[in-house]
């Protein structure tokens, strides 16, 4: 008993000087905001640094938490860590799913105060909305619009075959059809599961915005396993057949690489890539040319980053709520993904301080979330659940490799995303 009296006395002591020294932080600075993400590349790195410095401005001091690792998996397991000791971070850098997780689990705040205010319901594209909200409360602040299906063409090489931008299947296969004439790679791929995924995901959106909606947003068993699908699948295998050697395990940005120093025609990947060809001193129009996938111009697919909110001390939501409100400034929004290489995340962003590929990008999202045509990405988290979209993966990443038959992947897409749901 004595033994049990005297932990419990330390324990409340020890309780006691956590109040006290979190009381004492508090009176001392109000005002802080501690952020986990993953931007640690220089051109993320320098785009968060404006976030920064617009907040200091108004008095919130920013504790940076960098864990490197694109994906942000990484991330998240320092995130489960902090959260489980009952501490979370002010703010989290997330992507789709992952938020609507930690909603359900009762985790985020509760930004409608401040969306409200600053009308986010009439700017942030709808379909936007379905990640940045849950249950019809705010519970993030999206930062960018990245849309995944593009082609990214070396211009030379298109001059040399001609000149015309493919917008059917035909005139596609004409244009890689001359690439292999001129003795170049016609399609620059990197052999990863999620590349794969990006190029099969554009050829499902190239039937149509319907299609793609009933098979990767609503899983329908039947659109899955139809022979529209199969089709797909047969488009896919001959894209195969325009790939190199050596293409296995190659890192989406030295695909990129390949069409920037001429050894290749064309890479379809989402308009991160637009970055490797500026950084190489490329310029849109002159050196390379950015169009969506044939047949998909008027959709598009999507992933977009966004800071969760997650539940805090009283006396630091007034912080939260300033970053908030600085992420969706328009003047953020176009400093951050200037330098991206995304669409803002609102539709009312001026577009002036964007390269031609950021204009049309700003154009599409715009035309595609007016019209019901923007998709979340399947290949980029956006369109199901992590189980599915690995499951889609698998099948994606057989058939490429020669592995099974487009009839076989149909069937085995159908079978493999039902027993994922």
């Amino acid at each position: 008993m004595h033994h049990l009296f005297k932990r419990f006395l330390l324990a409340t002591s020890v309780a006691g000087l956590a109040v006290l020294t979190l009381q004492g932080a508090n009176a001392q600075d109000k005002q802080n905001v501690e952020v986990l993400h993953w931007w640690t590349a220089g051109g993320e790195a320098a785009a968060l640094d404006v976030l920064k410095q617009d907040l200091e401005k108004k008095g919130v001091t920013w504790t940076d938490m960098p864990v490197a690792g694109g994906a942000g998996n990484e991330a998240m397991t320092v995130l489960r860590a902090r959260v489980t000791a009952g501490n979370p971070p002010t703010a989290v850098q997330m992507l789709g799913f992952d938020a609507r997780d930690w909603a359900e689990q009762g985790s985020l705040g509760n930004l409608d105060e401040i969306a409200e205010k600053e009308g986010w319901d009439k700017v942030i594209p709808e379909s936007l909305q379905e990640f940045a909200k849950y249950d019809g409360h705010w519970i993030g602040a999206p930062v960018n619009i990245h849309t995944t299906n593009w082609m990214w063409i070396n211009k030379a090489a298109l001059d040399k075959a001609g000149g015309k931008v493919p917008t059917n299947w035909d005139e596609l296969i004409e244009m890689l059809d001359k690439f292999k004439e001129q003795g170049i790679t016609p399609i620059a791929h990197g052999g990863q599961p999620w590349q794969d995924a990006t190029v099969f995901e554009a050829i499902v959106l190239s039937e149509g915005p319907e299609f793609y909606k009933k098979a990767m947003i609503d899983l329908d068993p039947e659109t899955l396993g139809s022979d529209q699908m199969k089709g797909v699948f047969d488009k896919l295998a001959k894209l195969r057949t325009y790939v190199d050697d050596n293409f296995s395990g190659r890192d989406w940005n030295l695909a990129s690489a390949m069409v920037i120093e001429d050894k290749a025609g064309v890479q379809f990947m989402g308009d991160w890539a637009k970055g490797e060809f500026l950084k190489a001193g490329k310029k849109p129009g002159v050196d390379f040319v950015c169009v969506r996938y044939p047949g998909t111009q008027g959709s598009v697919t999507f992933n977009s980053d966004l800071f969760a909110m997650f539940k805090v001390d009283e006396a630091k939501v007034p912080a939260q709520m300033e970053m908030a409100s600085a992420i969706e400034s328009p003047s953020f929004q176009s400093a951050f993904n200037v330098v991206k290489g995304s669409a803002p995340a609102r539709t009312d962003v001026s577009d002036a301080a964007f390269d031609d590929c950021g204009k049309k990008a700003i154009a599409d999202v715009k035309e595609a979330s007016s019209a019901n045509k923007m998709f979340g990405s399947m290949a980029h988290g956006y369109a199901a659940p992590a189980a599915v979209k690995n499951a889609v993966f698998d099948v994606v990443t057989k058939h490429f490799n020669g592995q099974i038959s487009s009839e076989d992947a149909a069937k085995e897409l159908a079978a493999a995303v039902e027993a994922a749901k």
